[in-house]
């Protein structure tokens, strides 16, 4: 059974396993080389100092999922309102592992008294558009060719979820 809990330094290794995975096979991240193990261990503990949870979808002790949110931009006036991310291995994919990490980080939202929280969506990812309509967030705009891989230009969808 999966269980939603915090991430460890221990599990750097099974996130930076899944984040490759997209870099080199999606348009989920707009990121052209494979990030190295340090370079996701400096990731994890900029995310830990600045108290930004990330959480993972355990299977018998390894990290399947993970979840994260930190500022949607720096400006003060913006300190209520965080952009997440929620990623899956492949291998693990409609067996509603996905659902658990939004549900467990809409809630640590909520606890932290965020106002909102955003998604940048590549806009031929229908999977996670439609993923996110199912918690409630709305399409607010497209910013059109904002991103480049794999020899094309890439569109991004901006949904967002007031938290009530």
């Amino acid at each position: 059974m999966v269980q939603i809990r915090i991430a460890a330094e221990s599990d750097i290794p099974a996130i930076l396993e899944i984040t490759n995975y997209e870099i080199l096979n999606s348009t989920v991240l707009y990121e052209y080389e494979p990030r190295s193990l340090e370079t996701q261990l400096v990731w994890f503990r900029q995310k830990t100092e600045s108290n930004c949870p990330i959480i993972v979808a355990d299977l018998n002790g390894k990290a399947i999922g993970f979840g994260t949110y930190g500022p949607f931009r720096a400006r003060p006036a913006y300190s209520k309102s965080i952009e997440h991310s929620v990623y899956v291995h492949k291998d693990h994919r409609g067996k509603a592992v996905g659902n658990s990490l939004m549900v467990e980080l809409i809630k640590l939202a909520k606890v932290g008294e965020f106002h909102t929280m955003i998604a940048g969506i590549d806009s031929s990812n229908m999977n996670s558009v439609e993923f996110h309509r199912k918690f409630g967030f709305e399409v607010v705009g497209t910013f059109k060719e904002v991103g480049f891989k794999f020899d094309k230009w890439l569109n991004v969808v901006f949904m967002q979820l007031l938290l009530k």
